[in-house]
């Protein structure tokens, strides 16, 4: 019988989607090899490679096989996607155009080797836009953004996505939030264009233009808009939630309850940024890596609380997420600072905390990246993290976001029609 590699229950998927991955026609108790392999758009290949031994009947199933070593070891369906690696030390995966998917291509290799005889492979196609899904970039005034559309005519909840501080025009989350029923709006703030990668201040005009701009469209419900924001982009989130009184839910990955790095101008007045020391950043004396997370004056200290975010002013629903392992910022620290604000103001406030993780919490499946290259700042960035425990942060953390934007953007009827 010829070995097979299946991936169900269809090759083609969105990114952010689990997988089964079955190899059928192997001996009894055969030990073999699996591997996957990805090359991105830069032409930069990722691969990860596990030891199996096949079930007494022939046949290996991801979901309840246990892998021995390589890459992970034990029952990891998505192992193989999550532990994705760069031939080249420090790079991040990441998505520049959402409308080509990723192939993975899974081979089964004879024995504990990838050098022996190939026995099997087949392709994973997995994609960023769900069928259907629109893509449409936008200049409008002073707004450079990019709109994603869900198929049919809604109305769908709104939201605006910011990334962080390496800037651009990031679109692969909103392009999978958008696959997911929502109408999302990617905006980028630094480094795009003509917007300079480190201005001398943020004007939060700009955002309200991209609020603005997403509650005209038509398939926008007119209950009021979600924003979520990795890093920079979280404090950013909670300030578009405190003083833009049609932001009803935020979301901050990774990020603080002040305004980091650049002040904020906001209608007429100025939050200055929280207080910093560069003198306090780590460099690796042997990789030249650096180490952020001591740079930022300890929150709880009354003297840098001109730089806090007033969000108990804020009517909007909040969910806040970090990691233990954050090398980038102390975001347990942080979030939790602000949570118990809030809290100590009467608000019932969501919180995630995940051992092992890093900075960079992204949609579900994508490596974790340790270590990368921040262009604006012009050094190589330590971000932390666990491949494992960062793997299973991002899953939790991608169904959180979905269900916290749901209860609060949706009403209780379009809820229930979900469920």
């Amino acid at each position: 019988m010829a070995v097979s590699v299946k991936i169900l229950p269809s090759p083609k998927c969105l990114f952010d989607d689990p997988i089964q991955i079955k190899v059928e026609g192997l001996s009894p108790l055969q030990e073999v090899t699996l591997r996957a392999s990805l090359i991105d758009e830069n032409k930069e290949l990722y691969q990860s490679f596990a030891y199996y031994r096949a079930e007494s009947n022939g046949e290996l199933d991801l979901t309840c096989s246990s892998a021995l070593a390589g890459s992970y070891s034990g029952v990891e369906p998505m192992g193989l996607l999550w532990s994705l690696e760069s031939k080249t030390p420090f790079k991040r995966l990441a998505k520049k155009n959402v409308l080509t998917p990723f192939y993975v291509h899974v081979e089964v290799f004879e024995g504990h080797s990838i050098t022996s005889q190939l026995l099997g492979k087949c392709i994973n196609e997995r994609k960023f836009l769900g069928e259907g899904v629109k893509r449409i970039p936008v200049r409008e005034g002073r707004l450079k953004a990019t709109l994603f559309l869900p198929p049919g005519s809604g109305p769908f909840p709104g939201l605006i996505d910011l990334y962080g501080s390496g800037g651009g025009l990031v679109e692969y989350r909103a392009s999978l939030l958008a696959s997911r029923g929502f109408v999302t709006l990617a905006v980028a703030y630094l480094a795009f264009e003509d917007i300079p990668a480190i201005p001398d201040i943020l004007e939060l005009d700009y955002f309200r233009e991209a609020v603005e701009f997403l509650q005209k469209q038509q398939q926008v419900k007119d209950s009021g808009i979600g924003v979520l924001g990795l890093s920079k982009g979280a404090d950013l989130a909670l300030s578009l939630a405190t003083f833009l009184p049609s932001i009803k839910a935020a979301v901050s990955i990774s990020g603080c309850g002040v305004n980091t790095y650049i002040p904020l101008r906001v209608n007429g007045f100025t939050i200055p940024h929280h207080p910093y020391d560069l003198g306090r950043m780590k460099i690796d004396d042997e990789s030249g890596m650096a180490d952020y997370s001591e740079i930022l004056d300890d929150p709880r200290d009354s003297a840098t609380w001109s730089s806090r975010i007033p969000v108990e002013k804020s009517p909007a629903k909040f969910l806040f997420l970090s990691a233990q392992n954050d090398r980038s910022l102390k975001s347990e620290l942080y979030c939790r600072d602000v949570v118990h604000h809030l809290r100590q103001c009467g608000r019932d406030v969501e919180f995630y905390c995940y051992p092992g993780a890093g900075h960079l919490l992204e949609p579900p499946y994508f490596p974790l990246c340790q270590v990368s290259y921040h262009r604006p700042l012009g050094i190589w960035m330590l971000w932390g993290g666990q491949w494992r425990e960062h793997a299973k942060a991002q899953e939790d953390a991608w169904q959180q976001i979905q269900v916290f934007l749901q209860q609060h953007l949706l009403d209780s009827d379009a809820i229930k029609s979900k469920l």
